[in-house]
Formats: structure tokens, C-alpha cells, sequence
């Protein structure tokens, strides 16, 4: 029973359970293991040796896991099946492909290569979802099975099978003729769907007709087996439990998973356009929603979830969007749509029930649309004038006996108001959602499910699908997910703080004393409410509620001090009053317990936002220095919180205080901050509440693929009408040839009559011109005809020009790109120079930032007026590319960098908002001495250089005219070019240049070329000091900064945390910008891409974007979250790259890597069949060069358990391995001692548990010795995403499973960092049995398992990679310890002899502790989450 799934093993699968002696793996070596010749499936061995253990069972997760991992699927089950299967063998392969689904493994792959059996199968499975025969259970997980079909409509082979079952045909079971005539008249291109649909019946044979009634019955058959399950009582149960010999209680919790879970299958339907189209009319034709509210099973308080998931469909059923056309109704279309309703309501009451109905038929619209009202008016009529109404307002009133539907007064009643009365608008919904938590809402019971989920139940939270209904479809979906995943953070955090805190009653004075210590959080007195200002117009809660806080911070450590004197303004804050804590049980998706606030002693929590921090004498902390008469600093004994509280919770609390309540502020005792990265979840849900009910669109060009329908390919930049026929590539090629390498395809020709082997900077022209469509040819082609299989090659013109002098000085020279990119680059740079949008997947080393900063370059030249925002997860990859984009031909006072992170950048140039206003004022100065330099060459007299109002007018009054003069004279035809040097006016100024303005001797042109560019140089000054001039009238900090970002600015950085935090801030300050470029795209969660596209207000009712370029991997490392709910139910961690990818949007898949050695490559190449080399790492000598010391480039060392212990876990989800890190430390010391730059060796790990204990080991061996001292970096896979070393040593510290490295995307991660090294090291037995890893485990299993080391070699090798050599094999990390104390202790030895030196010291991020943390959109993410408790139930 599904009773005892829930309640089944949760622990996770160890190594013994698949190669140990249990039943299953028995099983498995002897019908399907790799030694059995014939695995020919015996009906026999699928019912009774598998089918009916599960049974018995109950069809545990664990046991289903065992045979997934096993290989049953693939191996046996749907090799061997055929039509002649039995129903065990169809449900067992729907079993298994739903485990998949539940593990985040590919599903569809394993059915792919044989459509036909597929779709037998698929057709088995759909009968059998209508059996009434099979149990409740199995029905449930064939219905899940169908959910995760319904979910996979990108995969061809599953939309050909899903797509007939949602088509209009399904319309055929309507409640009668003009019901479905009425929905014509709403949409007449439905009509000639329908009559498609018609003709294509009519025209099949016998059996394809059987097959399209099936198609058109299936779901309406469904639905009605669905309403008769609604009837199930206990009284029903209790009969069937009889004949089933199942217990009733059990019966009634199947039935009651059943329904929850053909909730979901119906939501999933209706929130994707395609299927939704013709469901939502069947489903409201039905009457089902009335039907589910009426039901027994919803009126049993108990099934909270049931109910949760009845309001997530009703809002998917009356969303307000044109089934057809898929548009969203506006606000006044919905109240217009309304009173349709109302009014046809009024004409049919008049016409047909006068007499009864006269005063309802003549009242305004508003005082009828309210339930209680209009009830009333038709308490009137008889039960027989009720269902005569309802069926003239064309509702259903007849249900097959089957159903088990009693149309009574109450159900037609239910069917009328909820029709007519009016609903709240999913905007209403969302505005009215709190953004500051409260306890009641952390601890409500929906969000409580969420927080243990197994995947026994459903859950009633919104997915993020393939295709969304609107664009505020897709904000709210993300509002409600951001929101209860930020919630459970808080929630889990504040959990912690109060158990560290220790709190304990105080018997004698009833008061609560706190025991233990945390950072985070102090005891505090009641806050005192210094202001509730009134309410605004409109409003019935106070514009603010003003109150202060006490802090004794005299016994907290200087560090902690300030960090609470550290709080900013905006930070929010948490008030509690605590109670000694009582034990309890937490809700899970099981529904075991209800756990309350009250549990963890939590009895009020209310949120505010910091105004100010203030000394005792009301000082703003930051304006003050506590120093003593004698010069010393004092110790601060008491600070001064001013907050401002949450204005509803603060109208709650007072409305509850006047009906006797106790008053809530009087009982708050503590106070809990958090960390500012973990902490900025309000603005975000701020800013996404604001895009929603704004209405923000998105741009008219990209909108039909952002919400996921239409054609796929009509955002790029081929299918658009203001795509650019002729382009500068400006440095983009390095030469004639390169340019025709780069179009393999087109035919490259000169525009004039010159040599082919023009010199760049090149224009192509014609660039967009696309070939005329083939003719169709003819059916009837003559035999002998042989089609031309080569393509037509384009024709494209290219030209140059001369680039302009710009100076006599080395800082005058353009700076030019030197890469040699790519054909597959090149793609990439044409098609994200163009308008539209670009979507490039960059494996591994591939270059996919230096594409994206040769874009940039290309745009920033070719449209002067445009401004780039760039966009990234991290603020290490932004300052990656941040750092390139310096190095380009690019002015630096258009550059700016926003948000936390500008200082690491290896700059000595500020590109922050205020060092961007200081460099203009460091300018300022400089530009001004040489605006002296001017005048003095000019002999003009006078303060020019005092500012920059009078530096221009310096400029028009003596410069202007000069050059004028001079270009005067130069231009006549007779002056010769000794003339023009002699008549040059600025001699003097030039007299610093390198090297002579004019060599002797210099041709005509030469000098005169010389002369425009010394003039470009000084009009290069004067330009800007006209844009510095604003600087100087602009007086506040904030205004200079905010005129640079609005004005001056044109390539601005931030990360995608930044925009979501400050959006509202930048767009009304009038922020706008052109074209937005994405780096690491996939890592980036939706609505975080979501949010960058809509940092401006918009123009004339559309978004001004013109370009967007998505550069990212969805090979790698997806958006971590956390929450095991949100991430695999929900989906959240879903990015657009990746879902723009599953819809077909074109990619540019660049295929040529420059990172790592071949060998190495090949590890992970299998996941890029595609994927070469380029010439560098199979020429360049440090690839061709072995690793001093070591006999391969790369090995997987299997590390045994070190004194008896494998991996251990200290808390929960924090793995450690002390084997493995001792053996990364010993391999790490190894390399130091031969001479390996410590810069050069980065550690890595899966699990945060790993890294710290591979810090404390280097802290003990390395970190003190000079001649070890600490590597680049240690860090986890996770984090290390964009990041490369020339060597790595990677720890993978599981040893009972696979753990969280079975998804393909953190492997690949963890197998692409390393250029010239890789050592693995892991425990051979553990991946040697995971299905999905086989192909990169493959070529680490050809090599020993034992470290192989060569002697008498020092750092850099001398030795090829292919030459043979005599090796040592270290048979463990003693061994290897040993070797290493040896060498070591000769090491030292020598130095004393005075032979060598100690090595210098090297500074590495670890060394300084900094770790590149990722900036996440909710806050830092702890990969070991990922390893969340196993699942009791199929998804």
C-alpha cells in the first residue's frame, strides 16, 4: 500500500545494496548482469520473482532505486518488451522511468532508438490508467508516470503520443452541441480545427478510428473516474476494503493520494498553453471545480493539501488569458469579460423567470457579484426553475451514472455563484501577500510540507514549466516559489539561533533566561513604539510605524560589535519573543505531524527594517569615535536600534491587543540578524511583486519565445526585419585569411577591384542575405537524375579602410584583439552583433567569455548611442569578464561596474560608481594641465585651465580657429609638405611625443595624416572635459553617481543579485540601456534572468531591447538551490538558457576548447561529441611536456578507508573523508617539494564538509612551512564553475554511493577544471556501479588504481607526455606520507647544506581566504543540500 511507501526506509542506497548478496542484486547477475549470455525476459521472473515482492511491499522507493540503479530498465524490462508483455511488465517499466525522472536522470533516452514499441507501450500504459481493476496505488504511479510524460512535451517522442490525447477533439464530449457552437462563436478558428479534426476522422481506417475515439474519450473518461472517486466515504471505503481485504484507513489514504495527484495532472495541463487550449473548456464544462468543493473529501478539514491543491487549479483555470490566442487579459478586459457575464445572467432571468427574478435582472453589476447577495436574489426559484436557468446559461445539468453525480440545489447553486460572483485577480492575490515574515507564516502548514519532502504526495506550489501562460503567469509562479524558499531559509536559520541560544524559563519571575551564545542574535527589553504615523489615502494601515531597540553589546567580542554597528540602513531584522522550547515532530510530505512555532519556543516573530544605529548619547555610530580623555578606545557598553516595523503585522497586533489580547511588543525578548547576502530576500520579492502588477512587457520580438510557444527560431536575428545588412568587425579577424576560414560557407569578395588580400579592419556586406528557397522538386524525377548535394555558397562582400591616426602618443593606439577566433566563434560574434537574441553554449575552455567580450567590443564601435548591461551569477565571473572587456579598445569613462566585488578586480582603475566619479575628477586635472600646455603653446593669456566651462571656452575661441587656419592653408593643392610642418600650430604642445611628429623628409599624406591625428588627440581632450563638466555643477555624491550611470556610462556591470535588489532604484533614476549580454546563463535561476531584461521602464508600451546574448552551459552546473521541493517539484532551479535550449531556440555550440590537454579533455568529451582541439594544446610545449614526478596526466587513486573509516558525516549533510584529504594534502606536498608553483595547484571537493577538513590539514602540515605554504585554492566543485588551474587534485569523499556526482552536469564541472593535471581521488568500487557515469569512469578504470610516481624529476619535466618510464606505485596514503616525510626531510637536509633556497612566498586566494563565494540570489548555497533525505514514495 502506499502506506507503507510513505513510511518505507528513507536511507540512501550504500554499495553493499548494489554489489552485495540481497535479493535484487542477486537477481539481477542472473538475468541481466553483464556475465548472462541470453536475457531473454521470462514472464515468469517478472510477476512472480519481482513483481510480487514489490507488491508486497508496497512498491518501496528504496527497492525500486536498488533495481533502477541496477539497470532493470535498460537491460531487461524494455529490451524484452513487446505487445505480448504482461501489465507487470508495462507498470514495472512506468515504475522505473518515473524513479529516473525522481533522481534528475534522462528518462526518454532509453526509449529513443525504437518509437514504434514506444508507442505500444505508451498506449498500454494510458488503457491502464483507465482500469478500474488495478489498485489505487498503481494507478497512482501510473498517473505520475503521466505527469512526468506531460512534462517532457519537448521530447518529439512524447509530444507525438501526449499531444492527440489535449486536442480539439476532446471537445467531442461536451455537454451538448451548442455548448460547443457557443465556444465557436468565441473563436472561430477553433471551428476549422474542429472540422480538421473531423475530415481526418473520416478519412482513417477502422483502426485508426478506434484510436482517435480513444484519443478523444481518454481524458474525459478520466475526469469522470476522478468525480466518482470524490464520492469515496468511509462508509464506500469500507465496503471495497472488504472485497480488496485492504484496511479501510489505507484505502481512504490512497484514494485521497490519488485525487491529490490528478490535482497536479490537471494543473500541469492547465498552466501550459498547448495542452490547456482545449482541457480548460472540457474541465469547466464539467462543472469540476463545484464538484471538487462539494466533495466529502474536501470538506474533511484534515486534507489541507487536498484543498491547498483545489485553489492552485482554480487559479490555473480562471487565469485571465484567451485560451486561443494565449493573451493576457488586462485588468479593465477581465471586468469587462464580468459583467458579460452578468449581464447574459440578468437577460436570461428577465426573459424566462420575471416574476422571481425582476429585481435581480434591474440591480447594478456590484450588487450582484458578491456570493451572499446573489444567492439571495435566487432563493426564489424552485429546484426544478434552478436547473431550468442553469441549463439555458448553457451548464451542464446530466452526468453518466458512472460518475456518481447527484445534480441537486446545492451543486447548481455551487455552479452559479461560482461562475458569476466576483473572484480575485491573481494581481489582488499576490499584492496582498506578506513580504516580511511573521510566525504564522513561516509556520504555516503549506509551506511545512515543503519543507521534508519525499515525493509521496504532491505538493500544492506552482512549477516552473517549459511554457508559461503570460509574463505575470511566470512573476507570480516565481513570487510565490522566491517566497516560500526564502521563508524556509529564515525559518531553518532562526531554528538554529534560538537552539544555540539555549533559552530557559525562569521559574520565580516567569521570565526567560538565554544559556548559550550566538553572534547572530541578543537579548533585548520590549522595544519602545516611538511613531505610528496615519494611514495614506487609500490605505487602513499605518505610512510607517517608527520604534527603538536597546543592545547591550558590553560582553560581545569587538568582532561581533561591529558587526551589529555594521547593520545598514534597509537591513531587515527579526524581533522574537521566545519561550522555553517544547519537543515536537516536523511536518513532512508524509503528514505525520503539524510543527508550529510554538514548538521551538517561538511565540511571536515580526520583521524590521534598520533606520539608524546609534551610540547611547543618539549618535549616528558611524559619525562616531569612542575614544577616552587618555587616547584610548573605550569600551561601548549599550547601542540604539531605530527600525521601522511591519506595518501590517503592526495593525494586526493592535487589533488583537484591543480585543484583549496580550499586547505582542511587550513580550518580544531577542533579536536576530542575518548575514546581508542570506538577508536581501525583501527587495527581491519586491521587485518582482512590482514587475507583476505593473504589467512590465516583454520586448514584442521576444515574447513569444519567452513564454515558450510559437516558433522557436523567430527571435533570432535571421527571422528579423531590423537585422543589419553591413557590419565593422573592426579587429574581429587578424587577416585576410582568417576571415575566409571563418565563412567556410560563403564566398568571400573584395566591394572594389582590389587584390583579395586586403588587411583588416574588414566591413562585410550582405552579411544577413539569405539564399532563396529551393524549389520543390518534382515526385516525378527521372531515374537517372542525380540531385546536387552541395549547398549554395552566399556571396559576401567585404571592404576596409584605413583606421584614423589618433595620436603621436603610445596611449593614442587602439588596442587590438590577438585571439584567432574560431569559424564557430565567429558564428557567435556575427549573430550577437546583430540584433535579436544569441544563445551560445561554451564547454569547457571553449572561450565563450572572450566571445562575449569581442561582442561587446563590436557593438560598443559600431552603435556609439547604445548602452550594454552586463549581467552574470557571480561577482568572480563578472569581474572575469569585466577584466577582459579592460582590455579592449574600449574608453574606460564608458565603463562601470556596480555592486559588491569591483575591488578584486586586478586594476589599478576604479569602475565602481564613485571611483568612476573620482577618476573623472583625477581626469579633471590632468585634462586641465594640458589645457594650460595649450595655451601656453598658443601664447594665449589667461586662467584656461581653471575649469571646464573655461576650458571650453578656450577651446571655441583659440583652438578651433587655429586648426582652422591651419587646415586651410594645408589643403590648398600647391602647399607642399615642408610648408605644412612649418605652418603646424601646435609644435610646442607636441614637443613630448615619443618620437618626432614629422620624420624628414615625410610625404605629403604622411604629414597630414600626422597632423588629423594630433588634432583627434586634442579634441579627444576637450570632449572630455565637456563630459566631466557636469561634475563640477553637480553637488551631492548621489547625483554625480546617478548622472553616470544614466548618461555618461555605456558597458555597465552588475550581477543579477544587484538588479534584483536595486531594479526599482535604477529604473526610475531613468536607467536605460539597448542590449543586455548574460554570462554563465544556465547557472542563473529564471527569474534572476527574468529581472535584467526589465531594469528600465519602458517606452511607448515595449521594453527598448535590442539584443540579448545568453552565454552559458546547461552541460554544467545548474542554479543551486537548496530546498529539495522547490528544486525537483517546482523546478526552481530551471534556468532560461536551459529552457530556451529544451524549446529548440538555435544554439551556437562552440566546438573547440584551448584549456586542457587532449587527454584530459577526453574525460569529459563524450558529454560534447562535437568537442576538438585547438592547435595551442598540441603544440604548445607545456601540453606536450609530462607532469614532473608523476607517470600520467591524469588517474583516479582508489583510497581505501584510512584507520578503518571510509567517509563520515559529523552532522547532517557535511561529509568528510579524512583518507582523502590527507592523501590531497600528502599529493599536494609532493609537488611543492619538486618544484610546482603553488599558484599552480588548486584542491577540490563535492562536499563543504570535505574542503574544511582538507583546510585544517593544510592549516596543520602546509601553512607554516615555507616550503609548502598554501595552494591557489580549496573549494568545492560547485564553486568552482568558470574557474581553471594548471593542476588539480580532486577529492570526491564518498564511499557507501554515488551521492550527488550521479548528475552528469557536476562530474563534467569537476572533470573540466584542470589544463595540465588531474589526480582523482575516490573510491573505485562506489562509481565503478553508476549506469550514467560509465562513459567518463571508463578511460580512469584503464589506468591503475595505485598513484604511480617517477623519481629524479624536478618541476618543469623535460620528459614527454608518451615516454616510458619507470614508475613507483604508492599502495596507500601511508605510503605516500612516508615518501613525502622522506623527501622532506632530505629538503631539509640540503637547504642546510646551502644547497638552494627556500622557495619565495606566494600569495593565493587561500592564503587569504578568500574563496570566491558565489553571490546567490537568496544567499550563499551549501552543496551538501543537495544530499537531501531519500525518497519514501514514487514521485
Amino acid at each position: 500500500m502506499l502506506r507503507d511507501t510513505v513510511l518505507a526506509d528513507n536511507g540512501r542506497l550504500h554499495i553493499d545494496d548494489l554489489e552485495g548478496e540481497n535479493e535484487w542484486t542477486q537477481l539481477a547477475r542472473k538475468h541481466w548482469g553483464s556475465t548472462v549470455k541470453s536475457r531473454k525476459v521470462k514472464s515468469e521472473v517478472v510477476k512472480n520473482e519481482i513483481w510480487d515482492v514489490l507488491d508486497n511491499e508496497g512498491f518501496p522507493f528504496r527497492s525500486l532505486l536498488i533495481l533502477e540503479n541496477l539497470q532493470l530498465l535498460e537491460s531487461y524490462l524494455w529490451p524484452g518488451y513487446d505487445d505480448a508483455s504482461t501489465n507487470q511488465h508495462v507498470i514495472l517499466i512506468a515504475l522505473l522511468a518515473t524513479v529516473k525522472n525522481r533522481e534528475n536522470l534522462q528518462v526518454w533516452d532509453v526509449f529513443a532508438k525504437d518509437g514504434e514499441r514506444f508507442t505500444s507501450l505508451f498506449r498500454r500504459v494510458l488503457s491502464m490508467s483507465l482500469d478500474s481493476s488495478l489498485t489505487v496505488n498503481i494507478r497512482t504511479h501510473i498517473l505520475s508516470f503521466l505527469i512526468c510524460a506531460f512534462q517532457s512535451l519537448d521530447n518529439g517522442l512524447i509530444r507525438k503520443e501526449c499531444a492527440p490525447l489535449v486536442s480539439i477533439s476532446i471537445w467531442q464530449n461536451l455537454a451538448s452541441e451548442a455548448a460547443r457552437e457557443r465556444k465557436f462563436e468565441d473563436h472561430p478558428q477553433s471551428k476549422k480545427a474542429w472540422r480538421a479534426a473531423a475530415r481526418k476522422f473520416d478519412a482513417a481506417d477502422e483502426n485508426s478510428q478506434a484510436k482517435l475515439r480513444f484519443d478523444r474519450a481518454w481524458l474525459y473518461s478520466l475526469l469522470l473516474d476522478f468525480i466518482s472517486r470524490l464520492k469515496e466515504s468511509s462508509i464506500g471505503a469500507s465496503k471495497r476494503s472488504r472485497r480488496t481485504l485492504v484496511p479501510a484507513v489505507d484505502l481512504i489514504l490512497d484514494y485521497l493520494v490519488y485525487c491529490e495527484r490528478f490535482l497536479e495532472f490537471l494543473t500541469d495541463l492547465e498552466s501550459q498553453l498547448p495542452t490547456r487550449r482545449y482541457v480548460n473548456t472540457l474541465i469547466k464544462d464539467l462543472n469540476l471545480l463545484p464538484l471538487i468543493r462539494l466533495s466529502p473529501m474536501f470538506d474533511n478539514a484534515e486534507n489541507g493539501l487536498f484543498r491547498d491543491l483545489f485553489v492552485l487549479l482554480r487559479h490555473f483555470v480562471y487565469f485571465p488569458i484567451d485560451d486561443n490566442s494565449g493573451v493576457q487579459h488586462t485588468q479593465v478586459q477581465s471586468y469587462e469579460e464580468h459583467c458579460a457575464s452578468l449581464a447574459r445572467l440578468q437577460r436570461v432571468s428577465l426573459k424566462n423567470f420575471k416574476e422571481k427574478l425582476t429585481i435581480l435582472a434591474l440591480s447594478n453589476y456590484a450588487a450582484i457579484d458578491k456570493k451572499e447577495e446573489l444567492e439571495a436574489h435566487l432563493e426564489p426559484l424552485s429546484d426544478a426553475e434552478l436547473v431550468a436557468l442553469t441549463e439555458l446559461l448553457g451548464f451542464r445539468t446530466r452526468y453518466p451514472p458512472a460518475s456518481n453525480v447527484e445534480v441537486g440545489r446545492e451543486l447548481l447553486l455551487t455552479i452559479l455563484l461560482s461562475t458569476h460572483a466576483r473572484r480575485r485577480t491573481f494581481r489582488e492575490t499576490m499584492r496582498d501577500l506578506s513580504i516580511l515574515p511573521t510566525e504564522a507564516a513561516l509556520y504555516e502548514p503549506s509551506l511545512l510540507r515543503n519543507e521534508h519532502y519525499n515525493g509521496s504526495r504532491s505538493l500544492a506550489i506552482p512549477k516552473l514549466n517549459l511554457q508559461y501562460l503570460s509574463a505575470g503567469d511566470f512573476l507570480w509562479r516565481s513570487f510565490v516559489l522566491y517566497r516560500c524558499e526564502s521563508f524556509f531559509e529564515l525559518r531553518k536559520e532562526v531554528e538554529e539561533t534560538i537552539k544555540r541560544l539555549q533559552p530557559q524559563e525562569m521559574q520565580l519571575s516567569n521570565k526567560v533566561r538565554f544559556d548559550g551564545f550566538s553572534r547572530m542574535a541578543i537579548p533585548i527589553s520590549k522595544p519602545a513604539i516611538v511613531e505610528a504615523a496615519p494611514p495614506k489615502v487609500g490605505c487602513d494601515k499605518p505610512a510607517f510605524v517608527r520604534a527603538e531597540i536597546g543592545l547591550d553589546v558590553s560582553k560581545l567580542a569587538e568582532s561581533v560589535r561591529r558587526e551589529w554597528e555594521s547593520l545598514r540602513q534597509d537591513d531587515v531584522v527579526y524581533l522574537l519573543a521566545v519561550d522555553p522550547k517544547e519537543s515536537s515532530q516536523n511536518l513532512t510530505n508524509g503528514h505525520v505531524a503539524h510543527a508550529t512555532s510554538h514548538d521551538f519556543g517561538i511565540r511571536f516573530l515580526r520583521a524590521a527594517e534598520v533606520e539608524q544605529v546609534l551610540d547611547e548619547d543618539g549618535r549616528v555610530i558611524r559619525d562616531v569615535l569612542d575614544v577616552t580623555a587618555s587616547g584610548f578606545m573605550k569600551r561601548p557598553r549599550f547601542r540604539r536600534l531605530l527600525v521601522k516595523l511591519d506595518t501590517a503585522a503592526y495593525k494586526h497586533d493592535i487589533a488583537r491587543k484591543s480585543e484583549g489580547q496580550s499586547d505582542v511588543y511587550d513580550r518580544i525578548n531577542l533579536i536576530i540578524r542575518r548575514k546581508g547576502r542570506e538577508n536581501n530576500f525583501k527587495k527581491i520579492l519586491e521587485t518582482i511583486q512590482r514587475l507583476a502588477l505593473s504589467d512590465i512587457p516583454v520586448p514584442g520580438w521576444l515574447q513569444e519565445v519567452f513564454l515558450g510557444y510559437g516558433d522557436p527560431t523567430s527571435a533570432t536575428y535571421t527571422k528579423l526585419s531590423n537585422r543589419i545588412d553591413e557590419l565593422d568587425f573592426r579587429d574581429t579577424f587578424l587577416d585576410w585569411k582568417h576571415l575566409v576560414e571563418c565563412l567556410p560557407n560563403r564566398v568571400i569578395e573584395p566591394t572594389t577591384n582590389e587584390q583579395p588580400n586586403i588587411n583588416p579592419p574588414y566591413i562585410l556586406h550582405g552579411i544577413t542575405t539569405t539564399n532563396p528557397e529551393p524549389s520543390r522538386p518534382s515526385k516525378k524525377r527521372r531515374r537517372d537524375e542525380v540531385e546536387d548535394p552541395r549547398p549554395v555558397q552566399k556571396a559576401v562582400k567585404a571592404s576596409t579602410y584605413q583606421p584614423p591616426n589618433n595620436g603621436p602618443y603610445p596611449t593614442d593606439a587602439p588596442r587590438r584583439n590577438q585571439i584567432r577566433f574560431t569559424p564557430v566563434q565567429v558564428d557567435a560574434i556575427m549573430s550577437g552583433s546583430q540584433p535579436g537574441l544569441t544563445v551560445i553554449v561554451g564547454p569547457p575552455g571553449t572561450g565563450k567569455t572572450d566571445v562575449a567580450t569581442q561582442i561587446i567590443n563590436n557593438i560598443y564601435h559600431d552603435f556609439p548611442s547604445q548602452r550594454t548591461l552586463l549581467i552574470a551569477h557571480s561577482n568572480q565571473a563578472l569581474n572575469q569578464l569585466f577584466q577582459k572587456i579592460t582590455n579592449l579598445d574600449i574608453d574606460e569613462r564608458h565603463l562601470l561596474r556596480l555592486g559588491h566585488g569591483e575591488e578584486d578586480l586586478e586594476t589599478d582603475v576604479s569602475y565602481s560608481k564613485h571611483g568612476r566619479v573620482e577618476s573623472f575628477l583625477d581626469h579633471r586635472g590632468h585634462y586641465l594641465a594640458e589645457v594650460d600646455r595649450l595655451a601656453a603653446n598658443l601664447g594665449a593669456p589667461g586662467a584656461h585651465g581653471n575649469s571646464c566651462e573655461t576650458a571650453g571656452y578656450f577651446n571655441s575661441v583659440y583652438v578651433v580657429p587655429a586648426w582652422s587656419k591651419f587646415w586651410d592653408y594645408a589643403n590648398e593643392p600647391e602647399t607642399s609638405a615642408s610648408e605644412i610642418v612649418s605652418s603646424f600650430p601646435f609644435h610646442r604642445y607636441f614637443s613630448n611625443a615619443p618620437q618626432p611628429l614629422f620624420a624628414p623628409g615625410i610625404p605629403k599624406e604622411h604629414a597630414l595624416d600626422v597632423a588629423r591625428g594630433c588634432q583627434r588627440h586634442v579634441e579627444r581632450i576637450f570632449t572630455e572635459l565637456e563630459d566631466i563638466r557636469p561634475f563640477e555643477l553637480l553637488r551631492t555624491s548621489r547625483d554625480k553617481a546617478n548622472y553616470l550611470l544614466i548618461k555618461e556610462a555605456r558597458i555597465i556591470a552588475m550581477t543579477s543579485t544587484h538588479a534584483a535588489i536595486r531594479r526599482q532604484e535604477i529604473a526610475d533614476i531613468g536607467f536605460h540601456y539597448d542590449n543586455i549580454i548574460m554570462e554563465e546563463a544556465a547557472q542563473i535561476t529564471e527569474i534572476e534572468n527574468f529581472v535584467p531584461l526589465a531594469l528600465q521602464n519602458p517606452k511607448d508600451g515595449q521594453l527598448p531591447l535590442q539584443r540579448v546574448v545568453l552565454c552559458g552551459d546547461h552541460l554544467q552546473n545548474s542554479p543551486i538551490v537548496q530546498n529539495l521541493a522547490f528544486r525537483q517539484f517546482a523546478n526552481l532551479e530551471q534556468s532560461m538558457f536551459l529552457r530556451f535550449v529544451r524549446l529548440g531556440v538555435p544554439t551556437i555550440n562552440l566546438d573547440h576548447q584551448g584549456r586542457a590537454r587532449p587527454n584530459i579533455a577526453e574525460l569529459y568529451k563524450w558529454r560534447y561529441p562535437r568537442l576538438e582541439n585547438l592547435p595551442n594544446v598540441l603544440t604548445e610545449t607545456e601540453y606536450l611536456r609530462a607532469n614532473a614526478g608523476f607517470r600520467y596526466e591524469y588517474q583516479l587513486i582508489d583510497v581505501p578507508d584510512y584507520k578503518g573509516t571510509g567517509e563520515s558525516q559529523p552532522t547532517s549533510h557535511y561529509f568528510q573523508n579524512l583518507g582523502e584529504a590527507e592523501y590531497a594534502v600528502a599529493i599536494y606536498q609532493y609537488m611543492r617539494l619538486l618544484g610546482y608553483p603553488a599558484s599552480k595547484i588548486s584542491i577540490l571537493t563535492t562536499y563543504a564538509g570535505q574542503r574544511a577538513l582538507i583546510r585544517d590539514v593544510l592549516g596543520h602540515r602546509c601553512a607554516r612551512n615555507r616550503l609548502f605554504g598554501l595552494p591557489r585554492l580549496v573549494t568545492t566543485v560547485d564553486k568552482y564553475q568558470g574557474e581553471q588551474n594548471d593542476y588539480i587534485i580532486l577529492s570526491l569523499v564518498r564511499t557507501t554511493r554515488v551521492g550527488y556526482l550521479r548528475d552528469m552536469r557536476r562530474l563534467t564541472v569537476a572533470l573540466s577544471r584542470a589544463r595540465l593535471g588531474l589526480y582523482i581521488l575516490g573510491r573505485r568500487s562506489v562509481f565503478e556501479t553508476c549506469y550514467e557515469l560509465r562513459e567518463a569512469f571508463v578511460k580512469l578504470f584503464a589506468r591503475p588504481n595505485q598513484l604511480l610516481l617517477t623519481t629524479g624529476e624536478m618541476f618543469p619535466a623535460q620528459r614527454l607526455l608518451g615516454d616510458e618510464v619507470d614508475a613507483t606505485e604508492m599502495t596507500g596514503v601511508e605510503h605516500l606520507g612516508q615518501y613525502v616525510f622522506e623527501m622532506t626531510k632530505a629538503k631539509i637536509e640540503s637547504l642546510k647544506a646551502g644547497a638552494g633556497a627556500l622557495p619565495a612566498v606566494e600569495e593565493t586566494p587561500e592564503m587569504m581566504n578568500v574563496a570566491g563565494e558565489d553571490e546567490g540570489f537568496g544567499g550563499e548555497a551549501a552543496e551538501e543540500e543537495d544530499e537531501m533525505e531519500d525518497f519514501d514514495g514514487i514521485t
